[in-house]
C-alpha cells in the first residue's frame, strides 16, 4: 500500500518526508528501504509488539508498515503537462491514498510560491490539477461508452452513465470520490484509476512557535475545508518532526515531554494513513517472532491467513484466536485459555484488530 505526499514548494513536504525516511532508517527491528530515492517504507507505531515480545521473550519484532512516496513536480497546469506535469501524474495514479501537506505558519524568510500563505488556496490549486485530470479521463471514457452503446449492449449505456454522473460532480468543482455512485457503478469505474477517488489526509504544518497553542486561524479553515470532503486532518510542524527523527528512545520521549507532546506527529500521520487506506493488524507471538500481519478491515481467517503463506489459507482448519487486551489483562495465555478466553473461529470469521492468532491448517486436505 502507498501513500502519496503532495504539496506545493515550500510548504515543509520535502522536511516531513525526510523525516519520514529517517525514522524508517533508524527503526531498529525493521530495516528501512529506500527502493527509489522518492520511496520510503516505515514501520506503523504500535506498542502491542513491544509487550508481546517481552512476554514471549521474542528473538525478533517486525512490525506492520507503510510506504510513502515523494511526489515532485506539482505546479498549476501540471495536468496539461507544466513542470514534470506527466511524471506528477503517473506518480500519484499508482498510489493508494494522498497525503497532502499545506503550510499553516507566516515565516518571511520561506517564500511562499504565490507570494502569501493560504492554505486553502493551496489545497484548492493542488485539488484543481487533479479533478483536471480526472476530468480528460472522465470524458475519454464517455465517449468511448457512448459509441459502444449504439449496439444497444446495456453494460455500456450503465458505464456511460456512471461516468456522466462523476463528470457532473468534476463540472462543480468536488472531487470524484463524492460522486454518488450505486457499488455496481463504483465498480465499473474503478479501472479508470481516477485521482480523486483516492482517499485523503490533509497535514497542516505549523511553526515551532505554535505547538503547544490553540490552533491557529489557518488550520482552522484546513480543517472546516476536510469536514465538507469527509477527510481528517493532522497538525505538525515538519521543522520540530525532523529534528525529533534523528533523537532514539529516552532522547526523543525527553523532548515529546518538553514540547507537552504524548506523541510525535509523524507517529499520528503514519497512524492516520494506516486507517485511512482502511487496514488493521493482526498480530502472531512466540519466542522466533512477534509480528504485525497487514489485512483490509472485515478480512475473513482464511484470507488473513494467507498473509503469511498461501498453504496456511488453501489448507485453512481453523484459527485459534485471544485478544490482545484478553492476554494483557490475564498476564499469560495459560491463565486466560483456562477462563474460556482462547476461541476456536472457522472460515467465516471476520478479523479484528488486535487479534493474536494461531493458524491451524493442513496443506493435504485440499486437492
Amino acid at each position: 500500500m502507498k501513500i502519496g505526499i503532495v504539496g506545493l514548494p515550500n510548504v515543509g513536504k520535502s522536511t516531513l518526508f525526510n523525516s519520514i525516511t529517517k525514522a524508517g532508517a533508524e527503526c531498529a527491528n525493521y530495516p528501512f528501504c529506500t527502493i527509489e530515492p522518492n520511496v520510503g517504507v516505515v514501520a506503523v507505531p504500535d506498542e502491542r509488539l513491544d509487550t508481546l515480545a517481552k512476554m514471549y521473550d521474542s528473538d525478533k519484532v517486525t512490525p506492520a508498515v507503510v510506504e510513502f512516496v515523494d511526489i515532485a513536480g506539482l505546479v498549476k497546469g501540471a495536468s496539461k503537462g507544466e513542470g514534470l506535469g506527466n511524471k506528477f501524474l503517473s506518480h500519484i495514479r499508482e498510489t493508494d491514498a494522498i497525503l497532502e501537506v499545506v503550510r499553516c505558519f507566516d515565516d518571511s524568510n520561506i517564500v511562499h510560491v504565490d507570494g502569501s500563505v493560504d492554505p486553502i488556496r493551496d489545497i484548492e490549486t493542488i485539488n484543481i490539477e487533479l479533478e483536471l485530470a480526472d476530468m480528460d479521463t472522465v470524458n475519454r471514457r464517455i465517449d468511448r461508452a457512448a459509441k459502444l452503446a449504439k449496439g444497444g449492449d446495456k453494460k455500456y449505456i450503465a458505464e456511460e452513465d456512471a461516468f456522466k454522473k462523476i463528470r457532473k460532480v468534476l463540472e462543480d468543482g468536488k472531487p470524484a470520490r463524492q460522486a454518488d455512485l450505486t457499488d455496481e457503478e463504483k465498480e465499473m469505474t474503478k479501472d479508470a484509476f481516477l485521482l480523486t477517488t483516492k482517499p485523503i489526509l490533509y497535514v497542516a504544518n505549523i511553526s515551532e512557535n505554535d505547538i503547544d497553542k490553540d490552533e491557529n486561524d489557518y488550520v482552522k479553515k484546513v480543517r472546516e475545508y476536510a469536514k465538507n470532503d469527509n477527510a481528517d486532518v493532522i497538525t505538525l510542524c515538519a521543522k520540530i518532526e525532523e529534528e525529533l527523527s534523528e533523537l532514539e528512545g529516552d532522547e526523543k520521549k525527553e523532548m515529546l515531554e518538553a514540547l507537552g507532546l504524548n506523541e510525535s506527529g509523524l507517529d499520528k500521520v503514519i497512524k492516520a494513513s494506516y486507517d485511512l487506506l482502511g487496514l488493521m493488524s493482526y498480530l502472531t507471538a512466540g519466542k522466533k517472532e512477534t509480528r504485525a500481519w497487514t489485512i483490509k478491515k472485515g478480512t475473513k481467517a482464511p484470507q488473513a491467513a494467507g498473509k503469511i503463506h498461501s498453504d496456511f489459507e488453501r489448507g485453512f482448519i481453523k484459527a485459534e484466536i485471544i485478544s490482545y487486551d484478553d492476554l494483557i489483562k490475564n498476564g499469560s495465555y495459560q491463565k486466560a485459555k483456562e477462563l474460556g478466553l482462547v476461541r476456536m473461529e472457522g472460515k467465516d470469521y471476520v478479523m479484528r484488530d488486535g487479534d493474536i492468532v494461531d493458524f491451524k491448517f493442513n496443506v493435504w486436505q485440499k486437492k
